[in-house]
């Protein structure tokens, strides 16, 4: 991918992140964003923390996860927001953690999505194509999850009623 594709991405993902759409809307909208600009981004979902799970919110992909609930230290996600840091597994089949979702799928990058120093949230993204995730998609995709970080506190506050 080119520089230039990351870079309108991350503008088109701040003009979401700025514009009128709250909560899930936000996410869903970055969701297609992520999915529909990058060939070798497969399946896109962001999981969102609840207690010591992880739940799956919006998606786009040819077909659903089995896997809506993910406790945290499980898997590839949950290892990831465990720990806080990004995870790039070239080859899930090499990989003991990787919960298998699509028979397709080769690699996979997660990204925790934090605010205030606390895991709220995370980008999962599988790839057809083994080896898929360079630096410069985790270098984009932590500023992508920067930007929404704010948006998976406010999802948090409005379902819990905190005001957090």
């Amino acid at each position: 991918m080119s520089a230039a594709a990351y870079r309108g991405a991350l503008a088109a993902v701040e003009r979401i992140v700025n514009g009128e759409s709250q909560g899930d809307e936000v996410l869903r909208k970055a969701v297609d964003v992520l999915h529909d600009r990058f060939e070798h981004y497969s399946w896109v979902g962001i999981y969102l923390v609840d207690g010591r799970d992880l739940v799956l919110g919006p998606w786009k992909g040819p077909q659903a996860t089995e896997h809506v609930r993910i406790p945290i230290g499980q898997g590839i996600c949950g290892a990831a927001a465990a720990s806080g840091r990004t995870e790039i597994v070239d080859d899930v089949n090499a990989d003991d953690r990787y919960l298998a979702c699509f028979t397709s799928t080769r690699s996979e990058i997660v990204v925790p999505i934090v605010f205030q120093g606390r895991v709220v949230g995370e980008i999962d993204i599988d790839s057809d194509s083994p080896a898929a995730f360079t630096d410069a998609d985790r270098a984009f995709l932590e500023r992508v999850a920067l930007l929404l970080s704010r948006h998976c506190v406010a999802r948090e506050t409005v379902r819990t009623g905190s005001r957090g």
